[in-house]
């Protein structure tokens, strides 16, 4: 279960009362509950959740949910900890303690009301936003308060001067959250705060510009309309701005990451791909694809696929003489998707120019393509790679694989 510890020394014996009723696991966050028995935090909140109304262990009949941390069992089980560290056994953190309602509700009092002093709105952002950095539970308390509203409000409540710090404060805390639909659309169907969001890209504070991207990236993946994702992505100054964030603060890891995810769903509106590729982020993508973890190697792929589906995007691509090479080296290397992504890449490229087949076949994609059409890996990667193949079969040097008996004779790929 989330949370629990590395498998312990077979030698150590955990205290009955050191363990959760519910899940026998070593408690981490111990509660009590009316009844008077304790338990785990996360697995007594995942008892009620699914609609218990009564004690684990008594049955009795709970007659309040409220969840009273236990200090003294929880400073007996750190000291145990401790005790037993030479058996590989790590002591557990002090548990911050869930957000209460009331202060949330009074929090979001004080920075609503505009009569209150501005330094006192300030105060009370800093303190939820605080309180939202500590928890999923705390997250989702203080959305349930209709704070995305209130944010959102205050953000865009004058676009024509600077952010202020009030905007700034807000704006980091609401990208915490996920935006409903209607609230995504609130945004992106007013020009006015998609011009303000595409200034923010800008502004002189890193983390203004990172949060600024990721509502962008937010509100893009959560309009399900094919009309105001056109709007968004038809801004040149967003995909300059989110560009330049992708080259320039690549030193800033949440900057690289934000910046990627923004620029792969900017880049899923196909009518306006070439104002990425004017930005120059066909180019960048290449040039930082080196750097990232896997998860934003793979929606960087992703992306020059979705570039090389236009004409301007193929072009530029190609131009870059590391493209070729790299989409060549990616394929098998870091995980299916990202195989698939690059076999895509290089279909469309290899198909558009002769120039680029060369590359591969130079690159060595002969012998990563006959890899990946005999792996496990996915079906439309594999086809990718079948279709690739023939493209280059008269490219293959004489001395090559792809001339020799045994690639003739292969039923992988048909010719």
């Amino acid at each position: 279960m989330p949370g629990s510890l590395e498998p312990l020394d077979l030698s150590v014996q955990i205290p009955y009362h050191f363990r959760c009723p519910i899940s026998l696991e070593l408690m981490r966050d111990p509660v009590t509950v009316s009844t008077g028995q304790t338990y785990d935090r996360a697995s007594i909140e995942s008892w009620v959740a699914t609609g218990n109304t009564t004690c684990p262990v008594t049955r009795a009949l709970l007659t309040d949910f409220t969840l009273i941390p236990n200090h003294t069992l929880r400073r007996l089980i750190q000291d145990w900890c401790v005790a037993n560290r030479a058996f590989g056994i790590e002591r557990i953190p002090t548990p911050k303690q869930p957000a209460e309602p009331a202060l949330v509700r009074s929090l979001l009092n004080q920075v609503s009301s505009e009569s209150n002093p501005h330094q006192s709105r300030l105060s009370a952002l800093r303190r939820l936003r605080g309180l939202a950095r500590d928890s999923d539970k705390n997250r989702s308390l203080i959305s349930s308060n209709d704070a995305r509203e209130i944010l959102i409000n205050i953000i865009f409540a004058n676009t024509e001067s600077d952010a202020s710090e009030l905007n700034q404060e807000s704006l980091a805390l609401l990208v915490m959250f996920q935006l409903t639909e209607s609230e995504c659309a609130s945004i992106a169907s007013i020009p006015e705060r998609v011009a303000y969001l595409s200034q923010l890209l800008f502004h002189s504070s890193i983390e203004v510009r990172v949060n600024s991207a990721a509502l962008i990236e937010i509100v893009l993946a959560g309009t399900r309309s094919s009309d105001l994702p056109a709007e968004i992505s038809n801004v040149d100054e967003i995909f300059e701005g989110v560009t330049d964030m992708l080259r320039n603060l690549n030193s800033y890891p949440p900057a690289l990451k934000i910046s990627i995810r923004a620029l792969f769903a900017l880049c899923l509106v196909k009518q306006t791909r070439h104002k990425a590729v004017s930005s120059g982020a066909a180019e960048t993508l290449v040039d930082r694809l080196a750097d990232l973890e896997k998860c934003d190697a793979e929606r960087a792929l992703a992306t020059v696929e979705l570039l090389c589906r236009v004409p301007e995007g193929c072009t530029a691509l190609a131009a870059h003489a590391l493209t070729v090479p790299l989409l060549v080296k990616t394929i098998l290397k870091i995980s299916d998707r990202a195989t698939e992504y690059a076999a895509g890449a290089l279909l469309a490229l290899c198909s558009a120019s002769e120039q680029s087949q060369r590359e591969a076949v130079g690159a060595g994609v002969l012998t990563q393509l006959l890899l990946l059409v005999q792996s496990e890996c996915t079906d439309r990667a594999k086809r990718k790679a079948q279709m690739l193949l023939k493209l280059l079969r008269d490219s293959w040097p004489k001395d090559s694989i792809g001339n020799s008996n045994d690639f003739v004779r292969s039923e992988v790929v048909p010719f």
